[in-house]
């Protein structure tokens, strides 16, 4: 009799614990490659960005390319990590098409970094700290394509123009226990590159892209499981819904007597599964040794300093700041550090105001939704941070209203300021007691029921009496002036 298939049901999924370690590729974002001085740039015709050295012509030797180590370097410190004084260089032998040398210049026993750490924030709040064991220098292969011309079911396509393309290989300790937690990492360590201009991380140019080695055991265990390699996520969107198949179809092989296998899979989002690609490779099958054309890479600590120096203040200490300095909530100080144009917007635009929450209150809201609806990015506002700005602070010290600054604000999409709108338009805040006496003595004259409820205790009355003045005056009187005016003049 067969045996009956167990189904993965979430009392199962349960009993086990994930074990998920990543393997992030940042493309590195100079112009030219890493050992050759073909262009980097996107998007070229097949096969027309290379050079000998890049496609391993016999007798072309690389050459180190010094913004490519700078880059690197400024990278492994964002991530915390010890940069070595001497790094070596090494070939990483295998065959595939869309390596012409037949082997890839990458980092091996000596790595650029090691022992650094990435920071996240849980679902739930809690922070938890992931290592990252190595940083690497490598170039990159070229690409092989599949699909897309007519005669793709009977032969592959080969575009060498990233080959040589710079990367650097950020390898985390398996430390992550689910999808949210991979997400989480994979978010932060993208902001921080993005931060220090390092790479644009555009996933989808390929210029960051992530290999998920993931495993099951019982909860409680200290065995590792046997790990499958899902290769090439290109978005965190496919990063999540492939670790949590994988660890589904790993439980599911498990609970059903089978045994999982040491593979190299890959994640088909039009399917939402991981497929079985090829056994996975050993360090041992690479043949890894040192690469003869390369001297050993020395980073002095003068360079590691000027490195250092050139570096921004990163998105930790900048929400940490952020909260100290402007009193922002952590959720705020998290929005307002989502790249570094935002919160360099942001901080422009809070120094210029008297308000910086009532500042990052705009960024966040008004800013943000006619950005969006533009089709525009913060770097290209109409409005610089120094007149939103000035127009919070107008609100503040009360020579506007928010109403009227709402009317001002898209006014402002032209590029003038919230000062010559104001001056324009006749648009001040109407704060003169005499004046207000007036408006509110003939809104009084106008609404005697009103004026007898409120007498007469109906309090909530006052504010339908508030609004008249507003509306007698367009909106330009003080509120507060008006509501205690008012209020006087009623016995209240």
């Amino acid at each position: 009799m067969p045996a009956v298939e167990v189904e993965v049901t979430p009392e199962i999924l349960a009993k086990y614990e994930a074990v998920i370690g990543l393997e992030v590729h940042v493309q590195l974002a100079t112009r030219t490659k890493i050992f050759c001085a073909c262009p980097t740039s996107f998007g070229a015709p097949p096969n027309t960005n290379v050079c000998p050295v890049c496609l391993g012509q016999p007798g072309a030797l690389p050459v180190l390319n010094r913004q490519v180590v700078e880059f690197a370097v400024q990278g492994a410190l964002a991530l915390n990590c010890e940069v070595r004084e001497e790094s070596i260089f090494a070939r990483k032998n295998y065959f595939y098409p869309d390596l012409p040398k037949g082997y890839q210049i990458s980092q091996y026993d000596k790595p650029l970094g090691e022992h650094g750490f990435v920071d996240i924030v849980l679902e739930d709040g809690t922070a938890k700290r992931i290592g990252v064991t190595r940083v690497h220098l490598e170039d990159d292969a070229g690409k092989s394509m599949h699909e897309g011309f007519r005669d793709s079911e009977k032969y592959t396509y080969v575009d060498l123009n990233r080959c040589g393309t710079p990367l650097i290989e950020i390898v985390s300790e398996p430390e992550m226990r689910g999808s949210g937690e991979a997400y989480a990492y994979l978010s932060e360590l993208k902001l921080l590159m993005e931060f220090c201009q390092v790479s644009t991380c555009d996933m989808e140019k390929g210029h960051l892209r992530c290999d998920a080695n993931v495993s099951v055991r019982l909860r409680g265990a200290t065995e590792l499981g046997t790990k499958a390699e899902v290769k090439n996520l290109n978005s965190l969107r496919f990063l999540k819904q492939a670790i949590d198949y994988e660890i589904e179809r790993q439980i599911g092989v498990i609970e059903n007597g089978g045994r999982v296998m040491q593979e190299t899979r890959l994640y088909n989002p039009n399917l939402g599964e991981t497929i079985g690609m090829r056994s996975k490779e050993q360090a041992h099958d690479y043949r890894y040794f040192p690469e003869p054309d390369l001297l050993p890479l020395r980073i002095s600590n003068e360079w590691r300093e000027r490195i250092v120096a050139s570096m921004p203040e990163l998105p930790p200490a900048r929400r940490k700041r952020f909260i100290e300095v402007y009193g922002l909530r952590p959720y705020d100080a998290n929005v307002l550090t989502a790249t570094r144009e935002i919160s360099d917007y942001f901080e422009r635009a809070a120094k210029a105001s008297s308000d910086p929450k009532a500042a990052a209150n705009w960024v966040m809201g008004d800013l943000a939704g006619a950005l969006k609806a533009d089709g525009k990015e913060i770097t290209e506002s109409p409005i610089s941070p120094e007149n939103l700005g000035e127009l919070v602070t107008f609100i503040a010290k009360g020579e506007i209203s928010g109403k009227i600054a709402k009317e001002i604000f898209p006014k402002m999409w032209s590029g003038e300021s919230a000062a010559a709108i104001i001056e324009r338009e006749g648009l001040k805040q109407i704060s003169d007691t005499g004046a207000l006496e007036k408006v509110i003595e003939d809104v009084i004259a106008a609404n005697p029921k009103q004026v007898e409820q409120y007498r007469s205790g109906k309090i909530a009355v006052a504010g339908f009496l508030v609004g008249q003045v507003m509306k007698a005056t367009r909106g330009q009187a003080n509120p507060a002036m008006v509501s205690d005016l008012l209020k006087a003049k009623l016995g209240g």
